[in-house]
């Protein structure tokens, strides 16, 4: 009787977690779709749905036009019209969504990695790229599309700070890939608009601009020791930066791997020392593409790897590794944006041991990290937020 009453009988457990984050929820501001004025599910003349109030808060005082959040396909608020399939689907299945604290309807299963929160959505963040933590703070860091390119979060989801002006000059961040934190609380972006590494404090004050050295800088990392690991995509290339991050001085800069097909991601495993490098490699074919995930020692000796046609053998669907991590276990986690999913690849040295993470709930993940709670965060550019997700063991 637990998981019936708690999920809905005669009502899979896995559809009720997939309707209730993929189909009763608004993708810009997160809150559950309702018959209520406010959370009444509309259509957009693009397809694609979002609450009443969004589509209020989102259309122009005058005019009344609004940009999909999605597509920035225009339309006007009185074109939209109440989405019935999803209304028709609160009212047959209303109530197996009802939670309560003695109750709760998700997760069914003890052990399952679940979403308890989203902070961001479409205003807040616009095409997010890339996710980091503070190692201090454990506030999370986010670059974007916006005006205003670093934004900063604390653990509860609320905007704290944001800093890195959208302009031309050297301070500024024309088009920002990636980001960490180091381990005194300075950012560090890569910029692909002026092909530059710039590096300022929690405060949003630059503290130096490396410019002139990479082709095109790409991924970003901070390693125990305080380094800065950075990929260059063009160039086929990782490096590592020595820092004086209080003077504002690059003081060596040191080429770990050559030879790498046009690298992306970085990772580096705190517990052992290991390096994950993310390879993109363009394949036969329209739009065809291939990626690989490179395990280096903390020597950097080759210690594993796996492409998308390895993986293919392990999975059912073809896995576009977006994004890679590891966890404090010193196992390799990646972002799949085909499926869309989290996967597992497991200890370097025993590659592949593919386990699914996560499988639901997601559209186009780009970053991911885990907090020292364990939790982890991933970074969808699609909906423009961050997922939080957690072990619930019922």
């Amino acid at each position: 009787m637990g998981e019936e009453a708690r999920c809905g009988a005669g009502t899979p457990p896995e559809l009720v977690r997939e309707a209730e984050v993929s189909l009763l929820e608004c993708k810009v501001c997160f809150e559950r779709f309702g018959h209520g004025q406010q959370r009444r599910p509309r259509n957009l003349s693009c397809g694609h749905v979002v609450c009443l109030a969004c589509v209020a808060a989102l259309a122009h005082p005058r005019t009344l036009v609004l940009e999909c959040p999605f597509c920035r396909r225009a339309c006007r608020a009185c074109d939209t019209s109440d989405c019935l399939p999803v209304l028709h689907l609160l009212e047959l299945l209303g109530s197996t969504f009802h939670r309560s604290p003695a109750a709760p309807s998700a997760p069914c299963t003890p052990g399952v990695l679940t979403c308890h929160h989203a902070f961001g959505g479409w205003g807040t963040l616009i095409n997010p790229t890339g996710l980091a933590l503070c190692p201090k703070t454990g506030r999370v860091v986010v670059v974007h599309d916006g005006k205003r390119r670093v934004k900063i979060f604390d653990s509860g989801g609320g905007c704290v700070h944001q800093f890195g002006e959208k302009g031309d000059t050297a301070q500024d961040i024309r088009y920002p890939l990636d980001v960490t934190v180091t381990n005194d609380c300075h950012v560090v972006v890569t910029d692909a608009g002026d092909r530059s590494i710039k590096v300022f404090d929690f405060f949003g004050q630059i503290k130096l601009v490396i410019g002139g050295q990479f082709s095109l800088p790409w991924g970003v990392e901070t390693t125990p020791q305080n380094g800065v690991l950075v990929t260059d995509a063009e160039a086929g290339s990782l490096h590592l930066l020595e820092v004086d991050f209080t003077e504002g001085a690059l003081r060596r800069t040191e080429g770990l791997q050559a030879h790498l097909c046009s690298p992306r991601g970085v990772a580096v495993s705190w517990l052992t020392g290991a390096i994950a490098v993310l390879e993109h490699a363009l394949t036969l074919g329209p739009g065809a593409s291939s990626t690989r995930v490179k395990v280096f020692s903390s020597s950097m000796q080759l210690v594993g790897q796996v492409d998308t046609f390895g993986l293919s053998l392990f999975f059912p669907s073809r896995v576009t590794a977006s994004a890679v991590t590891f966890d404090h276990q010193g196992n390799v986690i990646v972002a799949d944006t085909s499926g869309p999913a989290i996967l597992c690849l497991g200890k370097p040295e025993q590659f592949p041991e593919l386990k699914p993470m996560v499988t639901h709930g997601l559209s186009h993940p780009v970053a991911l990290t885990f907090t020292k709670e364990n939790s982890l965060l991933v970074l969808d550019t699609a909906s423009h937020s961050v997922k939080v997700y957690k072990i619930d063991w019922g």
